[in-house]
């Protein structure tokens, strides 16, 4: 029956890749999506599929039941986009001004679109359910996944899965690891108050640039000297705001960036360091300032059963040879919210082709993946369902693991 899916699959890739191109040229920004979730709906009621819309907001679920009774497996796509501008040169480029898919989330919607339409087709044969999560925001804190699960999502669900494309992998690859992926990610900002004056006479103004420039070079000794070299963190300022003339001191500076963690005791002594040294710096120079910390996704953690189905699975797919184990990934993903709540895995698939320019890094303005990578998704959703369903004693031995962060 995996095989006939798998064959179904491949007989609706041009749709699929129909599918990600209009995607693609109409995108919406997080918490934005009105198009998107109603093509998806639409989709997957046509496919038979039991299907509710503005699950946490605009979420859509749609549940296959199989012919036999049996566990549930839920699958998760994300089809928010983001607020840059499209500077490929290609037919489908994005038609929204500001607005593209540059992190692959077109492509995990098609492929679980299409990883639908084909278990649809081989549903009597399947000891259990699968449901199908399509994901709004994924991009934005506090993220969709969070309210989607407070809103029932995954009621009955057993384990949850979820892929992502990357553009740094080459198209056919297939990444997995246990325990933890992908970092948590917070963000602060740092609103220093100065007092303005004329570039003339600094004696005269408490510059909050120079103020500001301390910070930055001091926040880089959290993750060097004050977290432990073996608990990876990235502290990162990626806004600096001060002024607009040359010749003129102006009486307020804000820096903002992310903090990139694992542990539990790497985040907070992150966020007490920042405050420590923007306060410090300010109060030497006789500034005034405000320090905010937001707390974003915590680290998605693969449990480690889940894991190993995906590695033996993926080998099936891709062969021994396009399947390796990844390094820590310091990006973010609200996935790990799903893992929080049950058993589960999030793995990585390969997009990168430089025969078609496939090779810029995510969020960049010209990203783009190989379009096959859907296929590598599909089948691995596809493989993982009837892997799941059809061993009931390693399912059985899965237990909840509440993470720490």
């Amino acid at each position: 029956m995996k095989d006939i899916a798998w064959k179904q699959l491949e007989d609706k890739f041009e749709d699929l890749v129909s599918i990600r191109r209009n995607l693609h040229m109409y995108p919406e920004l997080s918490f934005e999506e009105i198009k998107t979730p109603a093509m998806v709906a639409e989709f997957l009621k046509d496919c038979g599929l039991e299907v509710k819309t503005g699950v946490g907001g605009r979420g859509v679920t749609a549940l296959l039941r199989g012919g036999k009774p049996g566990k549930t497996v839920a699958l998760r796509a994300d089809f928010d986009a983001l607020p840059i501008e499209d500077q490929k040169e290609v037919p489908y480029k994005s038609k929204i001004p500001g607005v593209m898919h540059a992190c692959g989330h077109d492509i995990h919607t098609a492929a679980l679109l299409g990883t639908a339409y084909a278990l649809s087709k081989v549903k009597a044969d399947l000891a259990g359910n699968v449901l199908f999560i399509h994901q709004f925001a994924e991009e934005v804190i506090p993220g969709g996944a969070k309210a989607m699960i407070e809103d029932g999502c995954l009621d009955g669900v057993d384990v949850v899965y979820g892929a992502h494309v990357l553009s740094t992998i080459p198209v056919g690859q297939i990444g997995y690891r246990e325990e933890y992926l992908m970092a948590a990610g917070d963000k602060f900002e740092i609103r220093i108050k100065g007092k303005g004056g004329h570039g003339s006479m600094p004696h005269l103004a408490i510059d909050p640039v120079l103020v500001g420039s301390q910070i930055v070079m001091n926040l880089q000794h959290i993750a060097a000297s004050r977290i432990n070299a073996t608990d990876p963190t990235v502290v990162t300022v990626c806004s600096f705001q001060g002024g607009d003339r040359y010749n003129i001191i102006p009486d307020q500076a804000i820096l903002s960036g992310t903090v990139r963690t694992f542990s539990k005791e790497a985040r907070e002594t992150a966020e007490k360091n920042i405050k420590n040294i923007a306060e410090s710096a300010c109060k030497m120079a006789g500034a005034e300032c405000e320090v905010e910390y937001e707390y974003g996704y915590p680290s998605v953690w693969n449990h480690p059963q889940e894991a190993q189905r995906v590695k033996q699975v993926a080998e099936m797919v891709a062969g021994k040879e396009n399947v390796s184990e990844v390094p820590l990934q310091m990006a973010m993903e609200d996935f790990a919210y799903y893992v929080i709540e049950r058993p589960g895995a999030f793995f990585l698939v390969g997009g990168m082709n430089s025969e078609i320019q496939a090779t810029y890094p995510h969020h960049h303005p010209k990203f783009d993946v190989d379009e096959r990578s859907m296929l590598q998704i599909g089948k691995m959703f596809i493989s993982l369902v009837f892997d799941y369903l059809n061993s009931p004693s390693i399912q059985d031995s899965n237990k909840k693991i509440i993470q720490s962060v």
